[in-house]
């Protein structure tokens, strides 16, 4: 497999000059024991100095956050060491950490690493493996538990070959290994003198599938780079190698595409003594360092890898041939400050700090967020339920927490925390914020039926002899259309005469012994029946929509207060049942209203005949003023030369006109008594009718006792069995719930972290 080593220490030819590559290393694998470097713990003065004491403060509470495991759950910020395979990532990090990983001439970067420096006491290296989120939860927990410590490098390979072991990583079994993992290998460094420093290293983007490479495995290693140069607060440090035309170099395009403004990513260009001097290539390399052709708003920076001969020098000694090439080359008419380990060392360390403090704020909001949030997931799914006690016991809070909120909403006492939810909503039946008060939405549908029923309630609307406006076309006789859900049909607009004309079409057919002038008592009736016959849809279509305005309420208020698997058992078993028998209960009401108003109207209410009254009174009142009017001449009074004139009226002869005006057909006086009977008794049975379905139906059924659906005294009568059958949480919910107390423990550790460093910080 050296075909994919990124940065291997044994030495290969170079295709075009023939020359041996750099020697570099691989910061994920065991090593052999050719070619050793220095296996202590101590740096070079250059990184000693790298931070301020300011610096570390800051940073350290970055690392903090990660060692919580906050990385699943909060964007940190972080440097990602990211590249094409060989292209000089890990000599890079070694550089920059000075860390001499162990080398191998057949492995090459096979999964992220993390190397975490940090300053402490004694100088010691821990090294963990962070399991894939996908992992079974088995082998996670194996993972989890791999953790050793060494105080010496030269211990390293043994602790990495048991990693990758773990991981799956196993070249002594080609057969059952794999070729790269989504796992993590944390290696945290500390020392008195080391910075306060975290990178990851990520595996080398492989361009196609070769000899033990499939074609998965190059998609994953995609996946894992994606991954982590995609989230916002990561710095990428792309590397690209001078010995390959960066047109060609994928990662160019990888961190374009997630960062297209530059804004996040710094270039660093690697092996650029392999550029024969004053080339083409080494001129396009220089306008790339220059920030001329790629533009990064962070930059671009070259470092050289140590050649053959250097392979087993000191980091000092590595270091003192470095500064000694770029004082000699064409690399020298950059900026020092963008050339050389040190200068990089000093930009990434100002680069994270900045970048650090900048996100802290915004860190802590979405903490806190995060917090509150998986707070509230966890107190939805309420107490452990895995035995009987304890379902019971979930299930009695939670009914508690029911018949409280249910009954204060059919109350219209809207204090509790329940109902405090935006409430700058405007008030509007289709938004969840509204339904929660509950008493208001009834109130404001009953208000509706009310006034839709007085405007639109009758069939025929009979216009007053003075009222203008012509007949509808549509007759007594033509069929109306069914009434729509949501607007009934309008009346049909009559005059007098048109209506006194149907008035007499029933009085013929319901005639009986009656004398001439008078009409037989139930014409009233068939002639109410006929005017109210839209009362029974309008009716019940209030009652089932104030029906399912308290469904919409019930299953909100449960669906807030409770996990969804005991929502979904609790609604099918329980509530859904018991507002199926508060419907039937409204519509076995509705009947019983339906037959007093189909039966013949009784009334001894003194309104009816006071009704009748003031008709006839109107009636006879226009007619008077109409014969004054008539027997009424205006003449000149003698002797005035104004245009004023004195009425003088002539009673006898408005007199005469009135008594004229008596209709000698008994049938039409029959026909206007009966309309005048018509119009008292609807206008009094319009009022009582409104009153028995929002009282007797819509209260009575629908509304009052709704908060008994679901009480403590429900839940004291449920079996065990029952009970378990509700509220028993199913394997998924307890690993949920597993989940969600981690992740709370993690947030918890933040905030600590948070809160120790603002008080660290006051005065």
């Amino acid at each position: 497999m050296s075909s994919l080593c990124s940065d291997s220490y044994l030495p290969h030819r170079n295709s075009r000059t023939g020359s041996p590559d750099d020697i570099s290393v691989v910061d994920s694998l065991a090593g052999s024991e050719k070619g050793k470097v220095p296996q202590t713990l101590e740096t070079t003065s250059s990184l000693e100095s790298l931070q301020s004491a300011e610096q570390r403060n800051v940073l350290n509470v970055v690392d903090q956050l990660r060692q919580c495991g906050l990385e699943s759950t909060l964007a940190l910020p972080q440097l990602v060491v990211c590249g094409d395979q060989s292209a000089g990532k890990s000599s890079v990090l070694e550089a920059l950490t000075e860390i001499p990983f162990p080398r191998n001439d057949n492995l090459c970067t096979r999964f992220a690493t993390e190397i975490i420096l940090r300053r402490a006491a004694s100088d010691v290296i821990t090294i963990k493996v962070i399991p894939d989120d996908e992992r079974p939860s088995a082998e996670r927990a194996s993972i989890d538990a791999f953790k050793e410590s060494i105080s010496e490098f030269e211990e390293l390979p043994s602790l990495m070959d048991k990693a990758m072991t773990l991981m799956g990583i196993n070249n002594t079994s080609a057969s059952k290994s794999r070729a790269f993992a989504k796992d993590v290998l944390s290696i945290e460094i500390g020392g008195r003198s080391r910075p306060q420093l975290t990178l990851v290293d990520l595996p080398g983007l492989v361009q196609t599938e070769t000899r033990g490479v499939t074609e998965e495995d190059v998609q994953l290693v995609t996946e894992i780079t994606d991954r982590y140069i995609s989230q916002p607060r990561t710095i990428c440090l792309a590397v690209v190698s001078a010995t390959n035309d960066y047109a060609n170099q994928g990662i160019l395009k990888k961190v374009r595409k997630v960062d297209p403004e530059g804004d996040r990513t710094l270039g660093i260009i690697t092996k650029p003594d392999r550029l024969s001097p004053g080339s083409g290539s080494e001129q396009s390399f220089l306008d790339l360092a220059r920030n001329e052709d790629i533009f990064f708003k962070l930059g671009w920076h070259v470092l050289k890898n140590r050649s053959y001969e250097e392979g087993l020098s000191s980091f000092e000694q590595r270091n003192v041939s470095e500064i000694s090439y770029f004082r000699r080359s064409n690399f020298s008419t950059l900026p020092k400050e963008c050339v050389g380990i040190a200068s990089l060392r000093n930009r990434l360390s100002q680069l994270l700090f900045d970048h650090v403090k900048q996100e802290l704020p915004t860190l802590r909001k979405e903490l806190d967020g995060a917090f509150t949030e998986t707070q509230s997931l966890l107190a939805a799914m309420g107490n452990p339920r895995a035995t009987p006690q304890e379902c019971k016991t979930f299930l009695t809070q939670l009914s508690l927490d029911f018949y409280e909120v249910s009954k204060a909403a059919v109350n219209g006492h809207y204090e509790g925390e329940y109902f405090v939810h935006d409430t700058n909503h405007s008030f509007s039946l289709r938004s969840p914020t509204t339904i929660r008060r509950l008493r208001a939405v009834v109130q404001y549908k009953n208000s509706e039926f009310s006034n839709l029923l007085r405007s639109r309630g009758y069939k025929y609307h009979i216009r007053k002899q003075d009222e203008a406006g012509a007949d509808d076309k549509t007759t007594k006789t033509d069929a109306a259309p069914a009434i729509s859900l949501t607007e009934p049909v309008p009346p049909i607009y009559w005059s007098i005469s048109t209506a006194l004309d149907w008035v007499r079409g029933v009085l013929v057919r319901t005639r009986g012994k009656e004398l001439p002038g008078n009409f037989n008592p139930l014409l009233v009736g068939e002639l109410f029946w006929e005017q109210s016959s839209k009362w029974q849809q309008m009716a019940e279509h209030h009652i089932k929509d104030v029906a399912e305005v308290c469904n919409r309420f019930l299953d909100a208020l449960l669906r807030e207060k409770c996990p969804k698997d005991v929502y979904t058992r609790l609604w099918s078993s329980k509530i859904e049942d018991a507002l199926k028998l508060r419907l039937d209960g409204s519509a076995k009401e509705m009947e019983k209203i339906m037959e007093d108003i189909k039966s013949y109207p009784i009334t001894y209410n003194h309104y009816y005949t006071d009704t009748i009254k003031k008709r006839r009174r109107e009636r006879e009142e226009k007619s008077l003023a109409n014969c004054i009017d008539n027997a009424t001449q205006h003449v000149t009074l003698p002797g005035c030369n104004s245009t004023h004139t004195s009425a003088q009226v002539d009673a006898r002869k408005a007199a005469r006109e009135y008594s004229t005006k008596v209709d000698p057909d008994m049938e039409n006086h029959s026909c206007e008594e009966a309309l005048d009977c018509l119009y008292s008794i609807y206008k009094l049975s319009q009022k009582t009718f409104i009153d028995n379905i929002t009282t007797q139906v819509v209260e009575r059924h629908i509304v009052r006792g709704l908060e008994k659906i679901f009480s403590p005294v429900t839940v004291n009568g449920l079996s065990d069995t029952e009970t378990e059958a509700i509220a028993s949480e199913p394997p998924s919910g307890k690993r949920q719930r597993d989940l969600l107390e981690n992740k709370i423990k993690k947030l918890n550790d933040g905030q600590r972290i948070f809160r120790s460093v603002m008080r660290s910080a006051a005065p």
